[in-house]
């Protein structure tokens, strides 16, 4: 269990460590590429338009002057630029300790993606997948690598998994469902992804966490929701403690999921938390896998 009030103080130094943070340049993704940078990694700041990219790396730079931080492009909405990202990646790097799928559409309007997937499960879902599969090589030859996915409360707020209807092409979208349902997808791809690499004999943890009630997109949402998020929503450095902690702290073991531990999971300091039920379930997970690697075209473990 995490210690009481865990924060960045606690953290272990990264030094010589390579960590890839998707969607870094602004929000969570943004305080978790600080956190990283901060105890020493070389960051790989993932972001999908590199004039925005800039941005971020400048804002961490200004916290963490010593920052190591690399640029590079990646649209995990477009099949493409994931495989493209992961050979650039390759041919850069000879290690990856920690892989963050942090990048999220969140509660978009009904689209599709480049390979033609609704936009939420593809964003979040099948390009994390995709992406993981491509770099595993190199998490592989890593000692004491993570892959660390970021799931939502909102998994439990879809009506389900619906494999035969992931893009919402036979049933009424809803923009809390699409979203729901795509953080259920990474929760369910966490826990199996972690039984696969200990069918394996592998060494890399993978694990999956979540930021309660953060303000990490402010400009996103209703007006009301904007307007609730900047009275009632914890910050986003608040919010990227449990993937810190995930991708960082001591002990930490494979299939695990981490929180805030205050009131509902809501805000606070880092805590294991729980999931649905749906989530645990072996065989869905088992099923989504071989649907995401077909629908991919991306096959490992």
């Amino acid at each position: 269990m995490p210690q009481k009030n865990w924060t960045l103080a606690e953290m272990p130094r990264l030094d010589d460590k390579v960590a890839v943070v998707t969607g870094a340049n602004r929000g969570l993704g943004l305080e978790i590429s600080a956190g990283l940078a901060g105890a020493g990694a070389t960051v790989v700041m993932a972001c999908r338009d590199p004039r925005k990219a800039q941005a971020g790396a400048a804002e961490v730079r200004r916290r963490v002057p010593q920052a190591k931080l690399e640029i590079m492009q990646l649209d995990l909405a477009d099949l493409a630029s994931v495989r493209q990202f992961a050979q650039d990646f390759k041919a850069r790097f000879s290690r990856l300790d920690i892989l963050c799928n942090n990048g999220s559409a969140i509660m978009v309007p009904l689209g599709k993606t480049r390979d033609g997937f609704e936009t939420h499960i593809g964003t979040n879902h099948l390009g994390h997948f995709a992406l993981t599969g491509l770099l595993l090589e190199r998490l592989q030859a890593t000692p004491g690598s993570r892959v660390v996915n970021t799931a939502s409360m909102a998994h439990r707020l879809t009506k389900g998994l619906k494999l035969d209807d992931l893009h919402f092409e036979r049933r009424p979208y809803k923009e809390m469902d699409a979203y729901g349902q795509s953080k259920l997808a990474s929760l369910l791809y966490t826990f199996e992804l972690d039984r696969r690499l200990r069918q394996s004999g592998s060494a890399v943890t993978a694990v999956a966490a979540h930021p309660g009630w953060s303000n990490t997109n402010p400009d996103q949402g209703s007006a009301l929701m904007r307007w609730a998020n900047s009275f009632m929503a914890q910050p986003a450095a608040m919010g990227a403690l449990p993937s810190l902690y995930a991708a960082t702290a001591p002990g930490v073991q494979g299939g695990e999921y981490f929180g805030p531990g205050g009131f509902k999971e809501l805000r606070g300091y880092p805590a294991k938390v729980g999931s649905s039920d749906e989530s645990r379930d072996p065989q869905l997970a088992a099923a989504l896998w071989v649907r995401s690697e077909q629908l991919t075209g991306t096959k490992y473990l």
